[in-house]
């Protein structure tokens, strides 16, 4: 069975190419996840299809209404059993996003994502929905919908059959407490940069330590944060 992916925002278009290219587009076609977008807008009833109201107690900005959201979010679920759904709202102040999260919604049987805009949600979608809430970051984009397609193909690479390789999401940085060893292809001198001389020796085992080394050295230089979360 497919995972399913529904994704609740007022710019579907936007996804258009992350599902008509690379590892989603195939993972698609393939039938390994089935994404479905929601346009937020044709749960309005008004004729200008608003979505949005100033914030009581003023300030600048917009912010999303309930009634569009709960209608959304009520009939994309309507078809599916609440514990079997998970249901993430992107926002910057939610918990930043990790590896283990990915691989934790590939493992799901179908997730939703909530894409906000503009000043953020009235409380009560945040309060009444029961989401969780996620963040790619701590910085500011101007909407969920480049974070909703960041988890997409985060989860999507993830899924069985969907790269080329079963083995190559096992060894890349954040599978485990490390950062990725160097790689190399040909040509074995490029400028006067050459190729470890352990890679071209044949020897897996001096190979292996190498890459261990690296690995650990690498992450001790730039996220020794990493180091410290495993221990």
């Amino acid at each position: 069975m497919a995972l399913r992916c529904d994704i609740i925002t007022i710019f579907p278009r936007m996804f258009d190419g992350i599902l008509r290219e690379s590892i989603v587009a195939r993972a698609c076609e393939a039938g390994l996840v089935d994404v479905h977008l929601v346009d937020l807008r044709e749960f309005t009833t008004d004729r200008h299809r608003t979505v949005d109201d100033r914030p009581y107690g003023g300030g600048p900005g917009m912010v999303f209404k309930p009634e569009p959201v709960f209608r959304a979010v009520e009939a994309t679920l309507a078809d599916s059993p609440t514990e079997q759904t998970r249901k993430i709202l992107l926002c910057p102040q939610g918990k930043r996003l990790e590896q283990s999260d990915l691989r934790s919604l590939s493992k799901a049987r179908r997730f939703v994502l909530l894409c906000g805009r503009y000043e953020g949600f009235d409380e009560r979608i945040r309060t009444g929905l029961g989401f969780e809430e996620v963040s790619i970051g701590d910085y500011i984009l101007s909407g969920g919908e480049i974070p909703a397609m960041t988890i997409l193909e985060g989860v999507v690479r993830l899924l069985p059959g969907a790269l080329g390789d079963p083995e190559s999401p096992k060894v890349e940085s954040f599978e485990g407490e490390r950062l990725e060893f160097p790689q190399y292809t040909r040509p074995p001198d490029f400028r006067g940069m050459k190729v470890p001389e352990v890679l071209v020796s044949g020897d897996h085992q001096k190979i292996a330590r190498w890459r261990e080394e690296q690995s650990l050295q690498r992450t001790r230089q730039r996220r020794e944060d990493l180091l410290h979360d495993s221990e």
